[in-house]
């Protein structure tokens, strides 16, 4: 089921998919595009639910749901990550491909938006389990998957070891290895160097372009990070790196606060050690519900969606909202933040570096040519420069948050490829 919001004392679903559309409908309506061509590009092209025999360690077969959903095709194959967590369901990852769609036309890489997801809980199943899984969630969308056609990648619970299954499972059925398929695998099976940091770099070179803009000094502003998992901690250690006092960190076990900093590099060798935040004695406790709330120039969510609602926007103190996770603040929300003229960086721009050197992934996987960490992270920082400046260009121009222009120039490119490529009937 979706995730749950109370309203007085009647409890209705917050439905992802539904934010998701609010968002196209926002921009769409700015834009002069004919309504059927808006409606072709906007609703999901293929929304598929499998339902995957498992059989578990103690000799007893479990029912698992499989989703894959591509939302486009129009610009290239789909892509999109693959999670694992007991809500995944079918409104949410129809959100999450419709929003790597805009994201990968905003830095213009040649690909459409996808997603996939298994409800389960991995934390509960062992590793030969989650392999099985894996591999029959692999053969059940074999027609769907291919470097041509559908791209997987890690995401929540999901990590280079997934990939590699998948990338093992479809190779089998093709009868020849095809490191392509996925993305986001090992190095030493055709993965890129930089990709695990990519997100959580992405993030924060987003972040210094809008200090920029709002002529604030990095090394006088604070942040705050919700969420200390791969995409968290590297944006902490990188805003760290870049003179910004990280006060404020949490995790889904609590939270940590040091008002004259904490010091990034050591928690993520404590974290590395102790799997959690929870302990480090170089800051002091603090509730991680807390967090949204602190009173820093920066916040970063980068957990899950639907963290920000019209009930807790009027509480954010931030003069910049960084979305390192996928939807974490509702259209409900946003109307509230740009009244209090917070400035907020939307998940389809200020995430996007993940995808894009998934795509740097896949081109070096199909050349069989593999790049140094300094030339992808130079493509990145150009990548991510130019799509926040043409975003920015267009917020400035018409007058609209970065949210609403982000979501303008995304369609607006998909809507000119489908206009050159015509229709098929």
């Amino acid at each position: 089921m979706p995730r749950q919001k109370t309203l007085k004392s009647v409890t209705i679903p917050v439905s992802t998919f539904e934010n998701a559309m609010k968002q196209f409908d926002q921009a769409a309506a700015r834009l002069n595009i004919d309504k059927g061509l808006l409606e072709f590009i906007k609703y999901p092209r293929r929304s598929t639910i499998v339902k995957l025999p498992v059989k578990m360690d103690d000799g007893t077969f479990k029912m698992f749901t499989g989703y894959r959903v591509q939302h486009s095709i129009v610009r290239g194959p789909a892509k999109g990550g693959v999670r694992y967590h007991s809500d995944v369901n079918l409104d949410e990852v129809q959100a999450l491909a419709a929003w790597m769609t805009w994201k990968c036309a905003i830095v213009n890489i040649p690909f459409g938006g996808g997603k996939g997801g298994i409800a389960c809980d991995p934390a509960k199943m062992s590793d030969g389990e989650l392999e099985r899984l894996t591999r029959r969630y692999t053969a059940s969308f074999s027609d769907m998957f291919g470097p041509e056609s559908d791209i997987p990648a890690p995401d929540v619970n999901t990590n280079e070891r997934t990939m590699a299954w998948i990338m093992d499972t479809y190779s089998m059925h093709s009868l020849h290895t095809v490191t392509s398929v996925v993305t986001g695998k090992p190095l030493v099976l055709g993965g890129s160097r930089g990709r695990r940091e990519a997100t959580g770099a992405g993030v924060v070179i987003t972040v210094r372009e809008a200090l920029k803009h709002l002529k604030m000094d990095p090394a006088k502003s604070t942040a705050a990070v919700q969420g200390f998992g791969n995409v968290g901690s590297v944006a902490a250690r990188h805003l760290f790196r870049m003179g910004v006092k990280v006060t404020h960190v949490c995790d889904v076990f609590g939270g940590l606060v040091n008002p004259k900093g904490i010091d990034i590099e050591s928690l993520i060798e404590y974290v590395n050690k102790n799997k959690k935040i929870v302990g480090f004695p170089g800051a002091k406790p603090f509730d991680n519900k807390k967090i949204l709330y602190a009173d820093v120039d920066i916040l970063v969510p980068a957990a899950l969606e639907n963290q920000i609602t019209e009930k807790n926007a009027a509480r954010v103190k931030a003069k910049i909202i960084a979305e390192g996770a996928n939807g974490p603040v509702t259209p409900e929300a946003d109307k509230i933040l740009d009244k209090n003229r917070v400035f907020v960086i939307p998940d389809i721009l200020c995430n996007a570096g993940g995808v894009t050197v998934s795509y740097f992934e896949w081109v070096q996987d199909r050349m069989g040519y593999f790049w140094t960490e300094e030339e992808v992270n130079a493509r990145l920082e150009i990548i991510m420069v130019n799509a926040f400046a043409d975003v920015l260009k267009t917020a400035v121009e018409n007058k609209v948050p970065l949210r609403l222009a982000a979501f303008m120039v995304a369609i607006q490119k998909v809507v000119d490829v489908v206009q050159l490529r015509g229709i098929y009937a």
